[in-house]
């Protein structure tokens, strides 16, 4: 598994061609991933979200994000979510309020994530 220092913060760094996360047991796996390689982050690629990962009403982005911050595991969803969010006002707020914290980031891409841990460390 690769990953990567972006200013000194350890990221895994989830390869976009990979098995969706579609479970909680998948959730697991990518934790157990982080831990093998002693990440503080995690970056997931959108396209390894499953189809009902971002719908909240499902509770798996819920159930998953929670079992990363109980794992003092961050995590950064990595691409283009603007068409879910056109349609869930729920997942608007949501993301806007993540973003706001220090757990779970939604950013467009790798540089945006650089820029957010910059931030972070000024």
């Amino acid at each position: 598994m690769d990953w990567i220092d972006m200013g000194g913060t350890k990221v895994l760094l989830l390869p976009v061609k990979g098995p969706q996360i579609t479970t909680e047991a998948d959730g697991n796996d990518v934790i157990g991933e982080a831990f093998s390689v002693e990440a503080e982050l995690i970056a997931i690629p959108v396209e390894r979200l499953g189809s009902s990962f971002l719908r909240l009403e499902t509770r798996l982005a819920g159930t998953i994000f929670q079992k990363f911050v109980n794992y003092h595991l961050r995590c950064a969803i990595i691409g283009d979510i603007a068409p879910l969010l056109e349609g869930s006002k729920a997942l608007r707020d949501f993301v806007r309020e993540t973003n706001k914290g220090r757990s779970i980031w939604f950013v467009d891409d790798l540089d945006g994530l650089r820029a957010k841990l910059a931030r972070e460390k000024a």
